[in-house]
């Protein structure tokens, strides 16, 4: 899974940056972008498409990934900005704030020379390369698809506390049929994205 990071390591690029988001198809919450850059010696083991991993797996190589990266990012786009213009467009904006928040361990910024993306293309003067099912076929976009889960997880955790009754720390944000009955004798938080609720609420 490191053949194209090497690859353009052996062309020059040092600080080659992988980028996936979470919470795309979610009904509420962030969608969350992650920009990591990992050495290219000594892969993590296990190490895949985060949709592929359980729980406790995701979370354990959570760990490992942040103690042996280079440099992590996140980058979060609200709900009602996603309503104002859309979830593809406010994909690729948290993409590129994972991106300029890039830091390493000691909270130095680094600017990277060189991006690989999990199919969208980030707007921002860098060199890349956007690849289909990233998350599949490279070692850090797969990296970077973890650490984006795990931390979403964890603020859908907080927004279950904020906001009761839709049970959003196990359904992630997601339309599963209890989350859409709970809008429906709810109504929608603060935190639901209103141009995925038309169908649930009959809003035209």
């Amino acid at each position: 899974m490191l053949e194209i990071e090497r690859k353009l390591y052996s062309e020059g690029y040092k600080n080659i940056a992988c980028i996936d988001e979470v919470g795309r198809g979610c009904l509420a919450g962030d969608v969350v972008a992650c920009a990591i850059i990992m050495p290219l010696d000594g892969p993590i083991e296990g190490v895949t498409d985060s949709k592929k991993l359980t729980v406790k797996k995701r979370e354990e190589l959570y760990d490992k990934i942040i103690d042996k990266a280079i440099a992590i990012g996140i980058g979060k786009v609200e709900p009602w900005i996603i309503d104002d213009i859309n979830i593809k467009e406010s994909t690729k904006i948290a993409m590129k704030l994972a991106v300029l928040n890039l830091k390493t361990k000691d909270g130095n910024k680094i600017t990277p020379d060189y991006l690989i993306v999990d199919a969208e293309k980030v707007p921002i003067d860098i060199p890349q390369l956007n690849i289909v099912k990233g998350d599949e076929k490279v070692y850090g976009i797969s990296c970077a698809s973890i650490v984006a889960k795990v931390y979403r997880d964890k603020l859908c955790l907080d927004w279950e506390e904020k906001y009761k009754g839709y049970n959003i720390g196990k359904n992630k944000g997601y339309g599963t049929k209890e989350h859409r009955e709970a809008i429906k004798v709810l109504g929608p938080s603060p935190i639901h994205r209103m141009t995925f609720l038309k169908n649930i609420l009959k809003v035209k």
